[in-house]
């Protein structure tokens, strides 16, 4: 397999079953059973929205959504979330402690622009590059869905 592309690096942590969990970079998670010296398995999380969205819709003037905009700092380990999906991406996850929740990022938002740029036409691949290999620190434009 190729590289992961990444936004927050991954941190390992011990899951109940007394197996080690890491989260990926682009938020798949593998374990590495303790009995078995073999690779680790890679398997995808489910996406944490509730139904697809366009990026029209996003667009739609009057439309459900409000705009969000955050500076973000990244620390050593990077910037604490990780993007997924496609045309539009969206924060699948935000490290509780990290620069991203601090700025107030939640799953579930979608990514607009990055550094000014419009980012809703691109996959999430592309979008993790841009903020890979841009500035430590990030001002991302989000789309977030308001409360019912």
């Amino acid at each position: 397999m190729g590289p992961r592309t990444a936004v927050a690096h991954s941190k390992e942590v011990k899951s109940a079953a007394g197996g080690r969990l890491r989260s990926c970079s682009d938020g798949s998670r593998y374990s590495r059973r303790d009995n078995s010296s073999s690779s680790p398995m890679l398997s995808n999380p489910k996406s944490v929205l509730k139904r697809p969205v366009s990026t029209e819709e996003l667009q739609r003037p009057g439309g459900p959504y409000i705009r969000k905009t955050f500076t973000i700092v990244g620390d050593a380990v990077g910037w604490g979330f990780v993007v997924r999906g496609n045309r539009p991406c969206h924060i699948q996850a935000v490290e509780p402690c990290g620069p991203a929740a601090a700025a107030g990022m939640k799953v579930c938002q979608f990514v607009v622009s990055v550094n000014g740029l419009n980012v809703l036409n691109l996959d999430y691949r592309t979008v993790s590059h841009l903020i890979l290999t841009g500035p430590r620190t990030v001002v991302m434009e989000v789309m977030e869905e308001t409360e019912h």
